[in-house]
């Protein structure tokens, strides 16, 4: 069973950066598509980025793009997110998934996504 274990969260100040890790482990983790999401209270949760499993290709939610970098270490099975010039609206719980699809496809549906870390709060204070 695949296990996805985010960390890296916390208390930022407006306009620093910050980098989120998973850890993955409990199958063949570096043959699939892996993304970040986020929710915050009230909202529906969010595409923030994804790749395809070789790292080579990466969709970002428009409202990331530029200020958000995901990459993998598929040797350490470790997904990444930095994230730079924090906004008080990046405040969310940011969620790692993995998409169990031998595809290259970086959906942007959380529906497509079958496993989920627990989340990391990520809180960004102005």
């Amino acid at each position: 069973q695949v296990q996805l274990v985010e960390s890296g969260g916390g208390l930022v100040l407006a306009g620093d950066s910050l980098g989120l890790s998973c850890a993955a482990s409990g199958g063949p983790v570096s043959s699939y598509t892996m993304g970040w999401f986020r929710q915050s209270p009230g909202k529906e949760r969010e595409f923030v980025a994804g790749t395809t499993w070789n790292g080579e290709r990466a969709n970002y939610g428009d409202a990331v793009k530029g200020r958000f970098t995901i990459s993998r270490n598929n040797d350490q099975n470790i997904l990444y997110l930095h994230i730079r010039s924090l906004k008080p609206e990046d405040t969310a719980v940011y969620y790692c998934a993995l998409r169990a699809k031998f595809d290259v496809t970086i959906p942007m549906s959380a529906n497509e996504y079958e496993f989920w870390g627990q989340g990391t709060q990520v809180t960004v204070s102005s």
